[in-house]
């Protein structure tokens, strides 16, 4: 349960892999926790002074409801500051917050946690879903959920669950901007405008795309869970900005936090997060 600060040269030199890429002006490592149980997803949670992240641990089979996962509260500089901050979940994932509020994608079900008390207020069940993927909340309040097996994305509006989009195939990442909604869908990524009019902002990504975090300028930061981060650019270029497949290092749902550029990627098989500053070009 300890943080690495150089952590690349962990890799390199202790296990004699493949050295990391990255393009140099824009990833620059800080600092990696151990001691998580697969994570798949990071929150970045802001409150005032109230600064946190949240990660998603599946512990277990993604897509088994075992009771097994959790999430863990980590500090923004990489201390480990409780692994069981929530429990009793099954194999949690992506995440969004509003008002206090988490909501975590769990397999079948939406699980509603309450912030300060870090407890399960309510589960609801989403009909139809086999594995419910990420999370996002729009300008309005709604909730989306993507399922990444039945290539839909599901919406939670009034307490009410019903199905959004159809047909697009391996939705995973989400990500809204006012009322758009951003999906990562296979090598794709797409935009949703509020009346489901979709437009392709960039695609040619080497692995299916797994979260999707929006940067200043509409640009993207995009990953890839076999083990790549790209910098999407709002023509549509797509960059490739760190590749770790080699190592065997996962980059799964990544979480951003505008304030400080600073960008948080669990490392799902390692049983990591790094974190990394970020330098817009």
């Amino acid at each position: 349960m300890k943080k690495i600060q150089n952590w690349v040269a962990l890799f390199v030199g202790c296990c004699a892999i493949a050295p990391l890429t990255w393009a140099q002006s824009k990833l620059e490592p800080l600092w990696l926790t151990e001691g998580l149980k697969t994570p798949e997803s990071v929150l970045v949670y802001r409150e005032g002074k109230n600064n946190f992240l949240l990660v998603s641990q599946i512990d277990g089979d993604a897509s088994t409801a075992d009771g097994q996962g959790g999430i863990a509260r980590l500090s923004t500089s990489g201390e480990l500051e409780n692994a069981e901050w929530v429990t009793g979940l099954n194999a949690p994932k992506g995440m969004a917050a509003q008002n206090g509020k988490l909501y975590v994608a769990d397999i079948n079900e939406i699980v509603i946690i309450n912030i300060k008390k870090a407890s399960v207020e309510k589960k609801i069940p989403v009909p139809g879903s086999v594995f419910l993927n990420d999370v996002t909340i729009d300008s309005g309040g709604i909730v989306y959920i993507s399922d990444t097996r039945t290539n839909k994305v599901y919406r939670l509006k009034d307490g009410v669950v019903d199905e959004y989009l159809t047909n697009v195939e391996s939705a995973n990442g989400l990500k809204s901007i006012g009322r758009t909604l951003i999906v990562g869908a296979g090598t794709h990524l797409y935009l949703y405008d509020d009346k489901k009019n979709r437009l392709q902002i960039a695609s040619g990504f080497a692995q299916a795309i797994d979260g999707v975090e929006s940067v200043s300028r509409g640009d993207f930061l995009v990953s890839c869970w076999p083990g790549l981060l790209y910098y999407v650019h709002t023509d549509g270029k797509i960059e490739l900005l760190l590749d770790s497949q080699a190592a065997k290092i996962n980059t799964a749902d990544i979480g951003y936090d505008a304030v400080t550029n600073s960008l948080y990627v669990p490392n799902f098989a390692r049983n990591t997060v790094s974190a990394y500053s970020f330098k817009t070009p």
